[in-house]
């Protein structure tokens, strides 16, 4: 119903992409924790950064849904690559063609569009992760500049060679004894800017993840993006975008997952014949296969929504919570149907296992998406 013509051929091409260029490469890069600016450069030149942005800006111009489907696709092959493109699109682009001045959309956007840079969004804390109110980065105004001090913790696409900025949520002032939070364009080479990259993680290793730290960080008062005060609103944005692609990495992780456990449970013989044979395996693949089914249909009903102008924020936060959770699910099945092989390094099973478990957490725990879902429900 959701996927037409247009979209089984981007289908193709990325799965073609992701299969020739990335999985000959993507447990050695796991393994050595590397981020791969050779595989990025090519992702721009097919076109997957800026997919949905406009050609005004030097982006696709396309669908969301065309957007969905490159990230479900990647996802079914490498979850860290399929994390860049997601966080830069969503994350990174994002908030600056929908909340950007025309000034700063010329001058930031079309970089980015191109696979020549990164951006990144400033949003999660130490103390300020489901509870993003919790935020303590500061900004003063002062003669014209804002003055940012405080830090940001596992910022995805933070401080690669070619991340050119990020824009990062702050405590502005406050407003009737509460917090005002605003958004601000901070440029990677700011004086009083700085970022580490995080190693040693569990999933994700090929992507670059990053803690930033502002130290008297001084940027002119019009690298404010949208309006002050407008923090928390530009982050709702954000994040509900956000969502949808993050629920396409569950589901492109669960496709992948699913995919190994036919192959293997058509291979492996044990008793004689074919593991598949067996009634206990193969009601676990007929299990997953009705799981990542209905995962796509509900994302895909999301992205319509978006896409006709309606409504789409609780199925965007249903949608995130359960391709999340059917990618742990079948994820874990599918280690179960390999045995002990899907505890070795050289089953790619075992490298979708590790980076499943990210899902669940990042842009909205699942408890969170079960709390924004409620409150649409009962409001």
């Amino acid at each position: 119903m959701y996927e037409k013509e247009e979209h089984r051929l981007i289908r193709s091409t990325i799965r073609e992409f992701a299969e020739q260029e990335i999985k000959p490469l993507a447990r050695e890069l796991d393994e050595r924790q590397e981020f791969s600016y050779e595989i990025t450069r090519k992702m721009g030149e097919i076109g997957l950064f800026g997919m949905v942005t406009p050609e005004k800006y030097g982006g696709q111009g396309m669908d969301y849904l065309s957007y969905i489907i490159a990230v479900e696709e990647l996802a079914r092959v490498d979850g860290s690559h399929a994390a860049t493109v997601a966080a830069h699109n969503s994350l990174g682009i994002g908030p600056l063609v929908n909340f950007g001045t025309e000034e700063q959309k010329m001058k930031y956007v079309p970089p980015l569009c191109s696979g020549e840079a990164l951006w990144a969004f400033g949003l999660t804390e130490a103390e300020a992760g489901s509870d993003s109110r919790g935020s303590k980065t500061s900004a003063r105004l002062e003669n014209g500049r804002w003055i940012i001090n405080g830090s940001k913790i596992f910022i995805t696409n933070g401080s690669t060679t070619i991340t050119k900025g990020a824009t990062v949520q702050t405590v502005s002032g406050e407003a009737d004894g509460k917090k005002e939070f605003s958004t601000i364009i901070v440029e990677a080479d700011t004086p009083g800017f700085t970022a580490r990259t995080m190693k040693d993680k569990m999933m994700w290793r090929a992507s670059n993840t990053s803690e930033l730290y502002f130290d008297d960080c001084t940027v002119p008062e019009d690298h404010l993006l949208g309006n002050r005060g407008d923090g928390s609103k530009i982050m709702l944005k954000t994040l509900d975008d956000g969502r949808l692609s993050i629920a396409a990495m569950g589901l492109g992780l669960a496709q992948g997952a699913y995919e190994m456990a036919v192959t293997h449970a058509q291979t492996r013989r044990q008793f004689g014949k074919p593991i598949a044979n067996f009634q206990a395996i193969a009601f676990k693949i007929a299990d997953m296969a009705l799981k990542v089914e209905l995962g796509r249909n509900l994302l895909y009903k999301a992205c319509w929504l978006k896409q006709t102008g309606q409504e789409f924020a609780m199925q965007s936060a249903m949608a995130k919570l359960y391709c999340s959770e059917i990618a742990r699910e079948v994820a874990d099945e599918s280690v179960q149907i390999h045995g002990g092989y899907g505890l070795m390094k050289e089953y790619d099973i075992e490298r979708f296992y590790r980076d499943q478990r990210l899902l669940q957490i990042g842009e909205g725990t699942s408890e969170i998406q079960r709390l924004v879902i409620s409150r649409y429900i009962l409001r």
